[in-house]
């Protein structure tokens, strides 16, 4: 048997598991795919030496970066990038890879529809924003970050401004805030400043509709959740897993 797995920190709010185990119940593949909810990514030894027949792991908020240094080899991509969600396996040797770049590029297409974009903004500088960046810097598409700290985003939460939302047609979050269970939870934008030319796209997909998405709605903006980068990424995944 084959396994693989998802590790994060939570994993409450992930499909993950359901996914994979579908797909090899469907096709009546010899595997398995389980969540290893670790406090600190150096446990990943611990799980390969319980688990030697762990052959590949997803990685999630918040090791996307910190799982670099424990890598034996990375892809020139996810190099780039600057972050990992896949790992591989082969005689022991951990290989890293992207494949939000491509769920999130799928997304993007579907959300903007051709439309030209002047400037975005991304909220958030962790690992999966690094994936974002790296597609609108691709296509063309200047941008600004928002950060808790002035030190890591080109803005804070607390130096936007109605102009700053009103100039920025596109808004991508790529935190946690409004994950479920906590789904109470929104970026502190100027929301009153959006209007039915604004594109909201929220990488969090449980629940469906965040409240960042409600309150983009609220004020005429088009909304998308991250449920399409979830699936694009995990059939990319899945090509890295097996080979096909």
């Amino acid at each position: 048997m084959q396994r693989y797995g998802l590790i994060g920190h939570p994993l409450k709010h992930s499909q993950s598991r359901h996914l994979f185990n579908a797909k090899f119940e469907y096709e009546g593949l010899d595997c398995v795919y389980q969540h290893f909810d670790l406090k600190s990514v150096d446990e990943i030894h611990e799980v390969m030496a319980t688990y030697p027949d762990l052959c590949g792991f997803n990685v999630t908020i918040p090791y996307k970066e910190a799982i670099i240094p424990l890598l034996d080899e990375i892809d020139d991509m996810a190099k780039e990038v600057g972050a990992v969600n896949v790992v591989k396996i082969t005689a022991g040797k951990l290989k890293g890879f992207n494949t939000d770049v491509y769920g999130f590029e799928q997304l993007l297409n579907r959300a903007i529809n051709g439309k030209a974009i002047g400037h975005a903004l991304v909220l958030g500088t962790g690992g999966a924003s690094k994936a974002v960046q790296y597609v609108l810097r691709q296509k063309g598409i200047p941008y600004s970050t928002v950060s808790r700290s002035a030190e890591r985003g080109d803005y804070t939460y607390d130096t936007l401004t109605d102009e700053i939302i009103r100039q920025n047609l596109l808004i991508i979050n790529t935190t946690p805030l409004g994950m479920a269970p906590r789904t109470e939870d929104f970026p502190n934008l100027h929301y009153q400043a959006l209007s039915n030319k604004h594109v909201l796209i929220d990488l969090i997909y449980n629940p469906k509709e965040t409240s960042f998405m409600e309150l983009g709605k609220t004020w005429g903006a088009k909304v998308y959740n991250g449920m399409q980068l979830f699936e694009e990424q995990a059939k990319k995944t899945w090509e890295i897993f097996s080979g096909q």
